[in-house]
């Protein structure tokens, strides 16, 4: 809540703060959507595979979403739509699967 609240102020949360919070959100959306066919790559906090289908084993994975942190808290919570945040370049997908609109926000 603490990020989310320096967020919604128009201001950078702490880096141990913001840490947590992009760690805790990329396991909510490992637990809800399970599996390894897209990896969310939010440097440099973590990354988790998601997403039924083809699993990645070797190399750079076919299926890649990647954002910065403060991008991350809005879409994961809501606050900016998956659309509008790929639209303006904010989250860079690759590979068919790469889409979360569906399962976003959490």
């Amino acid at each position: 809540m603490a990020a989310l609240s320096a967020l919604d102020a128009e201001c950078t949360p702490d880096r141990p703060v913001l840490r947590t919070a992009v760690r805790d959100l990329l396991s909510v959306l490992a637990e809800r959507v399970p599996g390894r066919s897209v990896e969310v790559r939010v440097p440099p906090y973590g990354a988790v595979q998601c997403v039924p289908g083809p699993r990645h084993t070797r190399g750079t994975p076919a299926n890649v979403v990647e954002t910065d942190p403060e991008t991350w808290l809005r879409v994961a919570t809501g606050r900016v739509s998956w659309a509008e945040a790929v639209a303006e370049g904010h989250v860079r997908v690759s590979g068919v699967r790469a889409d979360l609109a569906a399962y976003l926000p959490l």
